[in-house]
């Protein structure tokens, strides 16, 4: 067991006696398969943690306290443990609620680099201190989903920059949630070569300003599907304005729950993406069909909207499959319900949509677990 105290860190940190009248804080399932932890004990058994070692999904709470104490170990080499590290079967690691010095992070992502780890989820984390100098070349991990919620990061927005020099090529889903900085110094970002699907969701703060600093000019070529739910758009020639700054072609956009403005008369017209398929604006309190959008479509969702008559032939794009669904032309009590999901014991499709949407990034993660299941 000597590799255990520098391979876990915050997966499974050192080992410690221990106590035969402590709550164990990690459950391992009856299948070996998931494993949680939830340190949140005074003097939490760290040392519980090592029944996480057989299992597939491991999810680690702090507790919120500070992982200070494990910095010591940081500055071990890993490649000694690289064996070890590569038999874990972990495939998908879940490290929240704690307070993290950024080299204890880099260390962390440096003895990953070793595993065959997919998917890294970090949530309610306070990334603390400079990130250390960049590598010669990224030792971490080449897992293809990487999802950050709730994490605050020292640095500002060089956070992305900074933590990607430490992942190795390869990333193909990206979601970022309750950001504290998406403003991204894109001289010190580099191309993501292989991602296909960013979810920005759940950034109200976000906006077209905010997009168009987010969306750095040709760093994402091979971007597929943007997700924008609730992330305070405001237009949509500012969020084609932003697309088109950026010289990305997704073929799917979500702009659902975001309180949309009808463009302003004599705005300039933007030029969509032309890879562009499928446009979701539901829950966008819309009263009536956007004018700017683009020409033809597959798939365009307006539902769950206010659009009080159906949308003439002349106000929509060329389009496949249209979405009309829970807007008071169809179900003239669909306003009120979408303003008070409670009103009745039957929960529709737009109340029960609203009630969930805090579960944003669902589609891209289960898009980026296809590729170990």
């Amino acid at each position: 067991m000597v590799c255990v105290p520098y391979l876990l860190l915050l997966l499974l940190p050192p080992l410690l006696r221990v106590s035969a009248d402590t709550t164990e804080p990690c459950e391992l399932d009856d299948d070996d398969f998931r494993c949680v932890c939830n340190f949140t004990d005074p003097k939490p058994d760290w040392s519980s943690a090592v029944q996480c070692m057989v299992a597939v999904e491991v999810e680690i709470s702090g507790g919120g306290r500070s992982l200070e104490q494990f910095l010591k170990g940081a500055d071990t080499n890993p490649k000694q443990y690289a064996d070890t590290i590569k038999a874990l079967r972990v495939r998908r690691l879940k490290l929240g609620a704690a307070q993290v010095p950024a080299q204890l992070l880099v260390a962390v992502l440096r003895a990953l680099g070793y595993s065959r780890l997919k998917e890294l989820t970090l949530e309610d984390l306070e990334v603390t201190g400079p990130m250390p100098p960049k590598p010669l070349e990224a030792t971490g991990p080449a897992f293809t989903t990487l999802s950050l919620r709730n994490v605050s990061w020292a640095t500002g927005g060089a956070w992305l920059g900074e933590l990607q020099q430490w992942l190795k090529p390869g990333l193909r889903v990206l979601n970022i949630a309750q950001a504290h900085s998406l403003a991204f110094p894109c001289a010190g970002l580099s191309t993501f070569e292989a991602l296909t699907t960013l979810d920005l969701s759940d950034n109200p703060s976000l906006g077209d300003t905010g997009l168009m600093a987010a969306l750095c000019p040709n760093r994402f070529p091979a971007l597929q599907y943007l997700a924008l739910r609730n992330a305070g758009m405001e237009t949509l020639s500012g969020v084609c304005a932003a697309l088109a700054a950026a010289r990305v072609q997704p073929q799917s956009l979500d702009l659902s729950h975001n309180s949309l403005r009808v463009t302003a008369p004599g705005a300039t017209r933007c030029v969509w993406p032309s890879a562009l398929r499928s446009l979701n604006l539901s829950f966008a309190g819309l009263e009536q069909v956007p004018k700017g959008l683009p020409p033809k479509l597959s798939v365009l969702d307006l539902s769950c909207n206010k659009l009080s008559r159906e949308p003439r032939r002349d106000e929509l794009p060329e389009v496949n499959d249209l979405t009309l669904d829970g807007n008071p032309f169809l179900d003239p009590g669909a306003l009120q319900r979408q303003n008070d999901p409670m009103i009745s014991g039957v929960v529709p499709a737009c109340a029960r949509s609203a009630l969930t949407m805090g579960v944003s990034g669902a589609l891209a993660l289960l898009q980026g677990a296809r590729g170990f299941a």
